[in-house]
């Protein structure tokens, strides 16, 4: 979209205008001698929301940080976590507990004890190096996906790992340790979905070759898919703004980030994903990553060849972040950072469209969804573009925020329906 195009679509444009509106039909109403009902009150709301917010669900703050938070998962007893990543910062807590409003280190202060500095004298496989993203599994547990890639860079030998927390227990249960093979260096893994079932999980691998990972959960076995295919690699024909402008690195370098949001269907039969530096959602039928003897018999590239031959375009989403599907409605819900939105997909209706379910510019790179035991949707914004990486002058420590939206039901917001 050109640069005059997106000043109009501003959020904060959006909320003058509607407040001029609103002005306007109060002006015409008091010369006429009627009052309507209601008009002060949308009068008030819109001056008072320099946000500009769209028409949708109450947007609430849950949280703000003084760190760079990515992740965020809720349990199925209402217990929210958030993981915080080494990216910028060297962060003395890398997965917390939110209790209060309080972050508390989880499971412990000895998981949270890794540093840049020690890495020669700390474990890696038994320490948080750099985690990326926490998600609750079906079986009531956490997990815990660590890259173990500081600053986007090298990934720590030893460090990449899948781990599972008994929720009942606050302790590590077991740890899937990922070799060079399904975690190389350039590697970034960065999000995970679980079979209903809870024998598979589903990756991506967002870094310097995007790839998906597929991991038997009882051998730990676990096996890269569609390396280095078109579908998980940055689109070269896109260029990620922000505030109107592309997004880049002080020498110039723009977002690259590969196969990054990934969703699963309630019945754990369709995969979905994109990359970041990207605008086309992915999807896969998960009985085709299920490993058979034919596919593990056969050249890696042979398998990817037949595997690319079943993925399908599901629509656009343009450059997009965190992915989810509703428990509650069976909608994709899509994080947008270019436009601070949140917009959702009805994937009952194949072809769809994208609608925006609400925008607000205090969502700086809306990032992680995920869902409370009732419906409550839950994100993070990490601030990407405010970082170090793209603003020399920024912050080493950059808060972010975790807020909250309560979707109401589709006939209510029209949110399945083409935005007018």
């Amino acid at each position: 979209m050109p640069a005059s195009e997106k000043s109009m679509d501003h959020p904060l444009s959006k909320g003058r205008r509607a407040a001029r509106c609103a002005t306007t039909a109060l002006g015409a109403a008091l010369l006429g001698g009627t009052l309507l009902a209601g008009m002060t009150s949308a009068l008030q709301a819109a001056e008072a929301s320099p946000s500009g917010a769209s028409r949708g669900p109450a947007l609430s703050k849950v949280a703000g940080f003084d760190h760079q938070v990515t992740g965020v998962t809720v349990s199925k007893d209402g217990r929210i976590f958030v993981n915080f990543p080494r990216w910028t910062e060297d962060s003395e807590v890398s997965v917390a507990e939110l209790k209060d409003g309080k972050l508390t280190p989880f499971p412990d202060a000895g998981w949270n004890a890794w540093r840049n500095a020690k890495k020669d004298e700390i474990s890696a496989k038994d320490h948080w190096v750099c985690v990326q993203s926490v998600v609750a599994g079906p079986n009531g547990n956490l997990w815990v996906l660590d890259p173990a890639a500081p600053a986007m860079g090298a990934t720590v030998k030893n460090g990449p790992k899948l781990v599972e927390i008994d929720l009942r227990t606050n302790m590590a249960a077991r740890t899937i340790a990922f070799d060079e093979v399904a975690a190389p260096q350039g590697s970034y893994l960065n999000d995970v979905r679980f079979s209903p079932d809870g024998k598979t999980a589903y990756l991506t691998d967002s870094g310097a070759k995007g790839a998906l990972l597929v991991v038997d959960l009882d051998s730990g076995k676990a096996r890269r898919v569609l390396d280095g295919d078109p579908t998980t690699q940055p689109d070269a024909s896109v260029t990620v703004t922000y505030d109107g402008k592309p997004l880049r690195r002080p020498d110039g370098r723009g977002v690259e980030f590969a196969a990054d949001g990934i969703a699963l269907s309630p019945d754990g039969k369709t995969l979905y994903w994109q990359a970041i530096k990207g605008k086309t959602l992915y999807s896969l039928p998960t009985e085709a990553l299920a490993g058979g003897l034919t596919t593990a018999l056969m050249p890696s590239a042979l398998a990817d060849q037949s595997l690319a031959g079943r993925v399908e375009i599901v629509g656009e989403n343009g450059p997009a972040d965190g992915l989810i599907i509703s428990r509650r409605d069976g909608r994709m819900y899509v994080t947008a950072p270019q436009e601070d939105a949140i917009k959702v997909r009805d994937l009952s209706a194949k072809g769809a469209p994208l609608t925006t379910l609400i925008q607000d510019q205090r969502l700086r790179w809306p990032d992680t969804f995920a869902e409370g035991p009732d419906g409550t949707l839950y994100f993070t914004t990490s601030h990407i573009q405010d970082s170090a990486f793209y603003k020399p002058d920024a912050p080493i420590a950059l808060p972010t925020e975790l807020w909250s939206i309560k979707p109401v039901a589709p006939d209510a917001t029209g949110s399945t329906k083409p935005a007018r």
